[in-house]
């Protein structure tokens, strides 16, 4: 359940020399496997690990909170660059530091956002906010089931939000520990790469009463 140029410049008229080499040609030695080998992976590592720590990171889906939007097994590559320049959106699936552990890795839904006040009554979620003061009720159709339960609320602060899981009554999520702050989150889910016959771009996501999000 729970959860990184190649340019080419011509200059006309302009001349290059040649490095000196102390051996000649006769005498120059064929790289070895090894030697190529280590290089190889020299290159790879430089390029790798910057786009896994940075710029995208995989992920593979374990437990039953996000069923049936995602499935245990499923292969997930996390963009972890798009929330350094823009803000989560309603909807939206993230991957972020579980709260009370944060080595833990969580997968759900952004449901409220910073300012919103998250009303859930029975099986409705209401969001009530300066742009909806009355509230509206959120359509949530990738719900697999969400049991009545007593009513509660709470409002949002500065950089929090409020998430769940899909699979409501198998999901711990903010109704049990709480809020998310924006420096829990690692990312969004940008890519579904197996099986191959559910790959998909941004799967899951789903926009959330797009005049809510106005």
């Amino acid at each position: 359940m729970e959860q990184p140029l190649h340019s080419t410049v011509e200059a006309k008229d302009s001349a290059v020399t040649p490095v000196s080499s102390p051996l000649s040609p006769k005498e120059k030695k064929e790289p070895s496997f090894l030697g190529e080998f280590f290089r190889f992976s020299l290159i790879a590592i430089i390029i790798v690990v910057p786009i896994r720590f940075f710029v995208a990171q995989p992920f593979i889906v374990s437990g039953a909170s996000m069923e049936n939007t995602f499935e245990t097994g499923e292969y997930l590559i996390v963009d972890q660059v798009t929330y350094k320049l823009s803000e989560p959106s309603r909807g939206d699936v993230i991957v972020f530091h579980y709260p009370k552990d944060p080595s833990k890795f969580y997968i759900k839904r952004v449901i409220g956002l910073p300012g919103d006040t998250v009303s859930i009554v029975d099986a409705q979620v209401t969001i009530t906010n300066t742009e909806h003061p009355e509230g509206v009720v959120l359509d949530e159709p990738y719900i697999k089931h969400m049991s009545p339960a007593a009513p509660s609320s709470v409002t949002l602060g500065t950089d929090e939000y409020f998430v769940m899981g899909d699979n409501r009554d198998k999901s711990s999520d903010s109704r049990i520990w709480g809020v998310l702050t924006r420096e829990g989150i690692v990312g969004r889910a940008y890519l579904r790469l197996f099986p191959i016959t559910n790959a998909a771009y941004l799967p899951g996501t789903y926009d959330i009463n797009s005049e809510v999000n106005q």
